[in-house]
């Protein structure tokens, strides 16, 4: 059984398929790539699987159990958390604080009620042991606006480990970041996969997928054009024709 199965999803918006039939399935502790040309599906997608849209049609299981019906929070419940493309911390709160609102999610309704109430020893330690493991303990006080991109980037992920998850939705992590950051957030997103935690990425930076992915799914206007390792990807004529071949600077 796959950790993760997408069966047959369909996804239109006013008569236009913005998936069509898209199937792929994840197994535990991997990290799978999700590539392909401005506006292939690649978001709409992670939308489904994280609950904020419903797919016209189709099936997601996770681990054994369907989620397509559930909705976000239920979803972040089951264990699958994400981060999207532009960051969007609590931009006047402490990096502690951003990851304290995160962790008060499992217990109260309101995000913002959480940040106030939440503070125990026992929530702290549990956000500074978060922050560790991102690289961002020496931060905590700092004011989340201040950070540099790579850290804000940082600090997503932080958040997003706060519900604890097992699936991990990574939207275009590298988007924006020099190379020393690029390669601080890849060091730290094969961490979470030895610590045993699944990661679907989609990435523009077609190195970093190569380097990070140990299967990619290629989309072109939400359709599923190929599914292979990364040496089969690189070198398949479809994707080249597809998604290489029209953007112009992706290595």
């Amino acid at each position: 059984m796959a950790f993760l199965a997408v069966s047959s999803l369909t996804k239109e918006f006013f008569g236009l398929k913005a998936l069509d039939e898209v199937q792929f399935s994840v197994e535990q502790q991997e990290i799978l790539g999700i590539i392909g040309p401005n506006g292939a599906g690649k978001t709409t997608l992670f939308n489904i699987i994280s609950g904020l849209l419903r797919p016209t049609a189709g099936e997601i299981h996770f681990q054994g159990n369907p989620i397509q019906h559930l909705k976000p929070h239920q979803i972040a419940m089951e264990g699958i958390a994400r981060t999207f493309q532009i960051v969007r911390p609590f931009n006047d709160f402490t990096v502690l604080k951003n990851v304290l609102v995160a962790l008060g999610h499992r217990f109260y309704p309101g995000l913002l009620s959480s940040a106030t109430r939440f503070e125990k020893a026992s929530h702290l330690e549990e956000a500074s042991t978060i922050l560790a493991r991102v690289g961002m303990d020496a931060y905590r006080e700092s004011i989340a606006k201040n950070l540099p991109l790579g850290f804000k980037k940082q600090l997503e992920i932080a958040r997003a480990l706060a519900l604890d998850p097992t699936l991990l939705l990574l939207d275009e992590p590298m988007a924006g970041l020099q190379y020393e950051e690029a390669e601080r957030l890849g060091n730290l997103i094969r961490r979470l996969r030895e610590e045993g935690i699944t990661i679907i990425l989609i990435e523009h930076n077609m190195q970093v997928v190569m380097d990070l992915s140990k299967r990619i799914v290629v989309l072109d206007h939400g359709v599923k054009i190929a599914e292979g390792l990364p040496e089969e990807i690189r070198t398949n004529p479809t994707v080249i024709e597809a998604y290489i071949g029209r953007e112009e600077g992706v290595a």
